[in-house]
């Protein structure tokens, strides 16, 4: 091979480590993976990155602190994969698990495994029973998450895996049903670790962890730090370096996002948010919904005014999931309306609008959100419709990230201030063609269809396409 040397191979460095490059390659990463990237059009690194890899190459345990789309992904997929590769430390690949990557949502595993196949792709290990001794194979990255039957997983681990990346419910049933074996992990992450603990999943984290062998190398990236997150890194991890990308508050005013918040009556909220979708230059756009019910039906209400829109939660099965997702990322839909959870998975470097379509649970919720746009160097717009009766929420938010926007103004869709904010013509409407259907399959709006009468949070029983919007057609601009 012909990678550039790096200084203690397979050892913990004594100092702190500088940064070498602004790339892969420079910053002595296997030529494989470094050709794999920049066959996919990576080759520079982000700051997390450029930070993470020289300490992870040699094996140390990293504590990363980012916020969602700063790269983190290749932050530990790329010393992962490296060290299994070609690290004299680690031992030889035989087909059993030696990388764990735990993650909190199904979306989430989907997208790490696929970032980390496009990184291994030119790598070739021994086959595991080295008969012949020239065989060899392709390096293997296997994903294992719940909501799909067991056999095709179970399958994969009997013919041997080098990588899991899995959600913490699904490896646990498999570890203890005997399908997977963790004794021989030697490099374990935990990413979006904030998340896993907001949802409960830390027991079962514990649980797995405690099965991977001794020594490892563990990496833990999280986008806030917890008290029981701090627990964990205690108990589990040796000496880890912390490694900020960004603070929190950096996070949720980041100088490449505009942010723009107002009130919206629920009565005209839909009007607003179809306006908001006409503004001019406005690319991808994620809406993103407190509940699934909600969700199902702004996306219905978006596909009747004539927008292409797809939608991801919870009521949907995976299948249906990944198709939206699918639409999303090639183009066929450039709006998706998702929860919280469901929306992990949608790994977009240029999404243009995110519009939390009621104000965010909390501060956290609200800095994962908004970190969807204004990534990978792009510019970003973030939208927040806080309902009349929701002020008090949304200035506990304010005040913890200090945004400096205390006291939205109160906005229609038809007001001279919101028209001039987004730059919208008088004349605009919310009807921008004919009906479509949501992406996604029925199971998008299965739970609208099935609610009952509309109305509630959405302010959808305005919301219809109807008198209001019978008028002509919105252009998109």
């Amino acid at each position: 091979m012909t990678t550039p040397p790096r200084p203690d191979r397979g050892r913990r460095p004594g100092g702190p480590v500088e940064v070498s490059g602004g790339t892969f390659r420079a910053l002595g990463v296997a030529a494989e993976i470094a050709d794999a990237l920049e066959a996919n059009g990576i080759t520079e690194t982000f700051s997390i990155q450029a930070l993470t890899l020289p300490l992870a190459l040699n094996g140390t345990d990293i504590i990363g602190q980012a916020r969602t789309g700063m790269g983190k992904t290749y932050g530990f997929g790329v010393p992962m994969l490296d060290r299994l590769f070609d690290d004299a430390g680690v031992e030889e690949l035989d087909g059993t698990v030696r990388g764990l990557v735990i993650v909190p949502t199904r979306e989430l595993c989907l997208q790490v495994t696929d970032d980390l196949r496009v990184a291994a792709q030119n790598l070739v290990v021994p086959s595991p029973d080295h008969e012949p001794a020239s065989e060899r194979r392709p390096f293997t990255v296997t994903a294992i998450y719940g909501g799909v039957p067991f056999d095709r997983q179970t399958r994969a681990l009997e013919e041997g895996t080098d990588v899991v990346v899995g959600t913490p419910g699904r490896l646990l049933d498999l570890s203890r049903q005997g399908f997977l074996d963790l004794s021989r992990v030697q490099v374990l992450v935990l990413d979006e670790a904030d998340e896993m603990l907001d949802k409960g999943f830390l027991d079962d984290v514990t649980a797995i962890m405690t099965q991977t062998s001794q020594p490892r190398q563990t990496m833990l990236f999280s986008a806030t730090m917890p008290g029981p997150i701090v627990a964990l890194t205690r108990t589990f991890m040796d000496r880890p370096v912390l490694i900020r990308a960004d603070t929190v508050t950096d996070a949720a005013t980041h100088e490449t996002t505009r942010q723009i918040v107002f009130q919206s009556h629920k009565l005209d909220r839909m009007s607003v948010l179809a306006r908001i979708l006409q503004t001019d230059g406005r690319g991808r756009t994620i809406v993103f919904a407190r509940t699934r019910r909600q969700a199902a039906m702004v996306a219905n209400d978006l596909a009747e005014l004539g927008f292409a829109v797809g939608a991801v939660h919870g009521d949907m099965g995976q299948r249906d999931r990944e198709a939206s997702l699918g639409a999303f990322r090639d183009g066929t839909v450039d709006v998706i309306v998702a929860t919280d959870v469901a929306a992990r998975g949608i790994d977009v470097d240029d999404v243009t609008h995110v519009v939390n379509y009621q104000s965010p649970e909390d501060d956290k919720t609200y800095v994962h959100r908004i970190g969807r746009t204004g990534r990978a160097g792009h510019s970003g717009v973030a939208v927040t419709l806080v309902g009349w009766d929701e002020l008090t929420r949304w200035r506990a938010i304010d005040d913890e990230l200090h945004l400096g926007h205390q006291d939205p103004p109160q906005w229609f869709s038809s007001s001279p201030e919101f028209l001039a904010e987004f730059d919208l013509p008088e004349t605009v409407t919310d009807r921008v063609g004919p009906p479509r259907r949501v992406h996604g399959g029925p199971s998008a709006t299965a739970p609208a269809r099935s609610s009952g009468p509309r109305g509630g949070e959405r302010g959808e029983s305005a919301g219809r396409p109807g008198a209001r919007r019978s008028g002509g057609a919105g252009a998109r601009r």
